[in-house]
Order: C-alpha cells, then sequence, then structure tokens
C-alpha cells in the first residue's frame, strides 16, 4: 500500500440483511416487499465498497475483508425500521493462508434506523444525513482504525479521530447510541480509541498482530512474547478502567486463537497468559482448563 490515488476501494465487505423475523410480527411484510430488503442490502454494500474512505492505495488483493448483518425485528413505516446490527472483520496473516478476526462486534439494543429506496446514501463528515449512513461511515471509520493499528505503531489514529468527527455530526439528543450518557454505545467505542489514557491499546493491536501473528512462521517463541506483551498492554488499560468495551472486544474476538497458540507452549507460557487473562478477563479463564499452571 503506498500514498496517492486509490486502485481500488479499501472494502470488501459482504452484506447481509434479515428480514425473517418480520413474518412473526405485526409488521409483516408482503411478497413485494422482500424487493425493498434486496434493493437496501445492495445500498449497504455499494456504499462500504463503492467510495474511497482513503487517500491510501489498494490494490485488489489488499482489500479488507468484512462483513456486516443487519436482523430486522420490527418495521413501523414504510421506511423505519428496528434490528439487530453485527460487523465482522478479518485481516491476512503474513507468509500464511491464515486469516484473523480483528473486529467482531454486536450492538446492544435496537439499530433503529430509516431507510427509503428511493434516495441515496449520502455521507460526508461533517455533515449528517441519516442515522443508516452516519453508523455506516463511523464503523467504516473504526474498521480502518483497528486495521491500521495492527500494521504500523499508532496507524490508526487518523481514522479514529474521523470516527470521532461522525460522532459530534450527529444530533445526539434525537438519536440513540451516539452520546456519551448512553452506555456501551458508539460514543464510548470511539471515546475509547481517542482517549490517550488508553494508549496501550493500540499498541497491543501492533504486538499482537505484527510483531506477533505475522512473525509466526519465522520465529514463534519471539511471536509469542509479543502476544504476551499484547496482553500486558490490555492489562494496562483495564487497571486504568476496568471492563472497558475495546478491551472486551479485543478479548472475545482473539480468544479461542489465544488458547489454539498457547496451548502447545511451554507451562510458563502458559502461566503467563492464564495470569492475564485471569486478570483482564476472568469470565473467559474456562477456555483456559487445558493450560499446564501447577
Amino acid at each position: 500500500m503506498c500514498l496517492g490515488m486509490a486502485e481500488a476501494q479499501e472494502f470488501r465487505c459482504n452484506v447481509q440483511v434479515n428480514y425473517q423475523k418480520l413474518q412473526t410480527t405485526t409488521q409483516a411484510y408482503e411478497s413485494t416487499d422482500k424487493k425493498v430488503f434486496e434493493n437496501m442490502k445492495q445500498a449497504i454494500e455499494d456504499f462500504i465498497n463503492g467510495r474511497h474512505w482513503t487517500n491510501i492505495s489498494f490494490e485488489q488483493q489488499e482489500q479488507i475483508d468484512c462483513s456486516l448483518s443487519i436482523i430486522l425485528n420490527t418495521r413501523t413505516s414504510a421506511t423505519d425500521f428496528g434490528g439487530q446490527l453485527q460487523i465482522q472483520m478479518r485481516r491476512p496473516v503474513y507468509n500464511s493462508t491464515y486469516t484473523t478476526g480483528l473486529f467482531n462486534y454486536i450492538e446492544q439494543g435496537t439499530f433503529n434506523f430509516s431507510y427509503n429506496e428511493s434516495q441515496p446514501l449520502d455521507f460526508d463528515l461533517g455533515n449528517f444525513y441519516s442515522v443508516l449512513s452516519s453508523t455506516l461511515g463511523y464503523y467504516c471509520y473504526i474498521m480502518l482504525g483497528i486495521y491500521f493499528d495492527s500494521y504500523a505503531p499508532n496507524g490508526g489514529d487518523q481514522f479514529y479521530q474521523l470516527a470521532q468527527q461522525v460522532v459530534q455530526a450527529v444530533d445526539d439528543s434525537k438519536f440513540a447510541g451516539w452520546n456519551s450518557s448512553g452506555g456501551r454505545n458508539r460514543y464510548w467505542f470511539m471515546e475509547n480509541h481517542t482517549n490517550s489514557a488508553y494508549a496501550q491499546l493500540h499498541e497491543a493491536y501492533y504486538n499482537y498482530h505484527r510483531l506477533g501473528l505475522d512473525m509466526m512462521t519465522k520465529d514463534q517463541p519471539k511471536a509469542r512474547q509479543a502476544i504476551i506483551e499484547a496482553l500486558r498492554n490490555l492489562q494496562a488499560v483495564n487497571k486504568k478502567k476496568t471492563n472497558l468495551m475495546s478491551v472486551q472486544q479485543f478479548i472475545d474476538v482473539k480468544m479461542q486463537e489465544i488458547v489454539s497458540i498457547f496451548t502447545p507452549a511451554p507451562p510458563q507460557e502458559q502461566k503467563q497468559v492464564y495470569e492475564l487473562i485471569k486478570d483482564i478477563s476472568p469470565i473467559n479463564v474456562v477456555k483456559l482448563k487445558d493450560f499446564n499452571i501447577k
């Protein structure tokens, strides 16, 4: 990748819109409505995949692999919907055919939005057009931040700042999920990545992926130590504030992979990982039951 005019868009995102639950509600759709959901899927895919989000040149094979799923639960009018939003992103590991999860996030609560198939999904920084386009733009910048953090120290900073601009442009008095009073939401996930107090979160992404996973085929013991260091980074952030959204998301995505990497590792490394996970995310300790930590 290099700076300049982009040769390909950044994302290769697969979108799913599941409307089956509407069959069992008072908003049951007519057979002709299926076209609305198909158009919604296509509009979201075009929005994410069809525009340039950075000034960085991506080759076709370098596009970021991600998926977005909306499960519709309610339809209160022809254009107003509610449901659940899940976003996943993956990253290739250097010198291997393996891809690792970077982001796997399910929004808590209901994702309420409007979609009118006769209107385009407009978006630009500093302006608010719709909850749907702002939400999609926000997550594109969050994903870019995490993706570039995994390749270079603080590589994602500029993209987290852009996500912050999206948050600031939304009228948070009218729409849920965008302000500091809303609990675990978009505002707080952005805040976790822009707050200098949590700077070691960015080090964790870099240590785990670039110095850890990417080095596995070259020097496994050294790579495992980098992953342990990433866990120490998360531990340091966790001491600043426990149960932080960003830290828990990191562990949730990586837990099974951590188990796979350290199950064959020496007992002393297993013990280090066990103690770190016990401190960061106690609920996940049970997944380390086969570790030799005596």
